[in-house]
């Protein structure tokens, strides 16, 4: 299983989705650099600082007809090369000298339903579609990241459980 990945894409906006690309951006336990949220109640604060998702399982979903791409379900770090089913809650992962510690999964909201064919974000609900939702992560130091970085995964649990 791999431990090792690299960071494809660095996703910000100044508000909602697509978040689009920029080449690098400094990680905080205030989020990421240049990116804002509308809805600060659902998204943002120390603990979903920063979204993650996997590359593999935004191909997978346009294999099967979604318009998902880097950074349109809000995400920003898309990785690829990581054992997507170990990213989860009390994982701990390496980035540009910053740790990220994932605290929870990702609930789909209707702000991102524009990127799956039948406008139903929940193919990517952690209860339905278990391995298959974004996570969010509390940032532990500060550090530049760059597209191309190594993100290493640190801390695997043995037995990560199916979400409530």
């Amino acid at each position: 299983m791999p431990e090792r990945g690299t960071i494809v894409s660095i996703n910000v906006s100044a508000g909602g989705v697509p978040k689009l690309p920029v080449p690098s951006a400094r990680l905080s336990a205030a989020g990421v650099e240049g990116d804002r949220q509308r809805d600060r109640e659902h998204h943002g604060g120390p603990d979903r600082a920063v979204c993650l998702y996997a590359m593999e399982r935004i191909e997978a979903l346009q294999r099967e007809g979604h318009a998902i791409a880097p950074g349109t379900t809000g995400e920003n770090l898309t990785v690829r090369g990581l054992d997507w089913d170990a990213i989860v809650p009390g994982a701990q992962l390496n980035v540009g000298g910053v740790t990220l510690e994932i605290m929870s999964f990702a609930s789909p909201c209707k702000s991102i339903r524009a990127s799956f064919a039948d406008d139903n974000s929940n193919r990517i609900s952690a209860k339905l579609h278990p391995g298959w939702s974004r996570v969010y992560a509390r940032v532990n130091g500060e550090g530049e990241v760059r597209v191309g970085d190594t993100i290493q995964l640190v801390v695997r649990l043995s037995n990560p459980g199916i979400p409530d």
